[in-house]
């Protein structure tokens, strides 16, 4: 495990973070992962689709359905990590199943025809309450909720931290999605903004005129879908988009 969790350390991409955890959770019979991640949930939502983190190996039709056509807003393990924190097994919600409403036991039926019915979840504890993660861990196709509580009992502990390193080594890397994804220049410009300096100011640091440097930050209000450049900041920050370290090309 510590040979795993130094190669997540030193990964410097999401993608690369994401490849390791999926291949050493399948060594553990958890072949099928979604995580999904966001820093703008509110008291009645978790913000704009658009700024999630989600990252998942299942396949595309059933990633398109349950994330796109919003049942995962009705999925019992989801409703079960927003309210708390820790691993929980999927026999909750085979527990709750009378309980459930209409919306959640689509979702049930659906999972079962996609072979999504024996696992574990983690919801992950972040400092801020508006801050959410958390991991759905699918079992093999054939494997029992039994055969998983038997793999959770050897090696639970492990694969509880290993989730949470993952966690944490994703949410520090930098991410967005494609429609909102700066430039470098966009970022440049947040940047100087950041650090107090006006207009005027990181047009002469940039070598730029200022109208020039104001056309960046309405681009990157844009592209954040924010009004004004302090939430433009904000948000870039939140993403990691702004002040990111680029490695240095081996000599």
């Amino acid at each position: 495990m510590i040979n795993h969790l130094e190669r997540l350390i030193e990964a410097t991409t999401v993608e690369d973070v994401w490849q390791l955890h999926c291949e050493k959770m399948a060594d553990y019979g958890f072949d099928r992962l979604l995580y999904g991640f966001t820093r703008f949930r509110t008291a009645t939502g978790l913000g704009a689709r658009e700024d999630f983190l989600i990252m998942t190996n299942h396949s595309g039709d059933y990633a398109e359905k349950f994330m796109s056509d919003g049942m995962y807003l009705h999925a019992p393990m989801v409703k079960w990590a927003l309210a708390n924190n820790g691993a929980c097994s999927w026999s909750w919600w085979t527990d709750h199943v009378d309980s459930m409403t209409k919306s959640e036991r689509q979702v049930v039926e659906f999972n079962r025809k996609h072979g999504v019915t024996a696992g574990y979840s983690i919801s992950f504890r972040d400092a801020s309450i508006r801050s959410k993660g958390a991991i759905a861990l699918t079992a093999q196709k054939g494997m029992s909720q039994d055969e998983v509580e038997e793999i959770w009992k050897h090696h639970g502990r492990d694969i509880i931290v290993m989730n949470n390193v993952a966690h944490l080594k994703l949410i520090n890397l930098p991410y967005s999605s494609p429609a909102r994804q700066l430039t470098k220049r966009q970022c440049e410009a947040l940047e100087w903004v950041r650090d107090g300096k006006t207009t005027q100011e990181a047009a002469e640091i940039m070598g730029l005129t200022p109208a020039t440097v104001e056309k960046h930050l309405r681009l990157a209000r844009e592209a954040l879908d924010v009004e004004t450049t302090a939430q433009a900041v904000l948000k870039a920050t939140f993403q990691n988009q702004i002040f990111v370290f680029e490695p240095q090309p081996n000599t």
